[in-house]
């Protein structure tokens, strides 16, 4: 028997289809995870500073071990007081790890004085000028951490409860860490964090005591990040390219004066190698960019590349590329074999450890785990 579609039977079938396309849902977008620490650099916080230095790393590779296919972006608001040096210094949120963490060591602790500070202004740059991701799968969170409460008593500020209501519309988590034992600030921290969905979290004056676990792997972890970074192409405006060296040559600086910050530094790296191919945080380097396609080689004008490669025909440039990028390969599956033995070792350590006082980098590495789970 012959089968005939008549319009109507058409028509409804078009409609069927339709609406089960409508109703398919889209591809999800990249996670991505945003990080913001809004510090007071004011003189009495110079020691949680340094130790915020040697914890930096650490702390990011939280994010990646709780979240490793996500982008993960991190910024900076420094801030003190109007008549200091400065009221705020920023750091836009950035995928560049290594240059936010160049703007860390920067930072010395200085000014104040008198007891307020200008927390409100410093807040209001991180919820309203630093570039948040909008929509996404997107986690948005914000550390403020100081030791003096803000002066409500500045006209021009923007108040700290109207700025958390736009950070509640953003969707951005606001956490307080609060050094010291001052009662004033102690009650302002509790109203940010329970106005910004976050967590009040209190810390000795000096950061508390920042364990640095030493492993019996961290020299030769250092030894293939160092070998990796051979492999790093420099490419782009003379200044990127500049730049990029520079990054190459951060962890055997680092190495030679704090060798495991040094490690956990090319733990985190080890672990985003796995879905971005980089051996250094942010642009500028050809190998990783032409990896994942990002770039296409033939696209970079010859003036972009490094005098290695403009001295290479342009047939042999990929070949260069590729053979790095295979050496590069090797050398992270190994690296990552002692990253999963250190990251064993520390835990083990820590287990053994006995309780102690909350200490900033803790802290926020057990409010990262709770606050970026899906």
């Amino acid at each position: 028997m012959k089968s005939i579609i008549t319009p109507r039977l058409f028509a409804t079938v078009a409609a069927v289809l339709l609406s089960t396309v409508a109703l398919a849902p889209a591809a999800s977008a990249k996670p991505a995870v945003e990080v913001a620490f809004v510090l007071d650099t004011t003189g009495s916080m110079g020691a949680l500073i340094d130790g915020a230095k040697r914890k930096i790393w650490s702390i990011a590779t939280t994010i990646a071990d709780s979240n490793p296919d996500a982008d993960i972006r991190m910024g900076l608001v420094a801030y003190r007081d109007i008549g200091d040096e400065y009221v705020t210094k920023t750091s836009g949120l950035t995928t560049d790890i290594q240059d936010l963490y160049a703007n860390l060591l920067a930072l010395k602790a200085r000014g104040g004085g008198d007891w307020p500070e200008s927390v409100n202004e410093a807040l209001d740059v991180a919820v309203n000028k630093l570039q948040w991701t909008t929509g996404g799968e997107t986690r948005r969170i914000v550390f403020l951490v100081g030791d003096a409460p803000p002066h409500m008593d500045y006209a021009q500020d923007t108040k700290y409860p109207k700025t958390l209501a736009v950070a509640r519309q953003k969707d951005i988590i606001v956490n307080t860490v609060m050094a010291g034992d001052a009662r004033d600030t102690e009650r302002v921290w509790r109203d940010i964090a329970q106005s910004g969905n976050g967590r009040f979290i209190p810390i000795p004056q000096d950061g508390g005591h920042v364990v640095v676990i030493e492993t019996p792997y961290d020299g030769d972890i250092i030894v293939l990040q160092k070998q990796i970074n051979e492999t790093v192409i420099p490419y782009g405006p003379r200044a990127l390219q500049y730049r990029t060296e520079g990054k190459t040559l951060q962890l055997a600086q680092l190495a030679a004066v704090a060798p495991a910050q040094a490690s956990d530094m090319a733990s985190y790296l080890n672990k985003r190698a796995l879905t971005t191919s980089e051996a250094v945080t942010g642009e500028g380097d050809l190998v990783s960019d032409v990896a994942t396609g990002r770039r296409k080689l033939g696209s970079i004008k010859d003036d972009e590349l490094p005098d290695s490669l403009r001295a290479v025909p342009p047939e042999q440039r990929i070949s260069e590329l590729d053979r790095q990028m295979t050496q590069r390969k090797a050398l992270n599956e190994r690296l990552a074999e002692l990253v999963a033995k250190r990251d064993r070792f520390v835990a083990d350590q820590r287990s053994k450890a006995p309780p102690q006082v909350s200490s900033f980098d803790r802290a926020v590495e057990e409010t990262l785990k709770a606050q970026i789970r899906r």
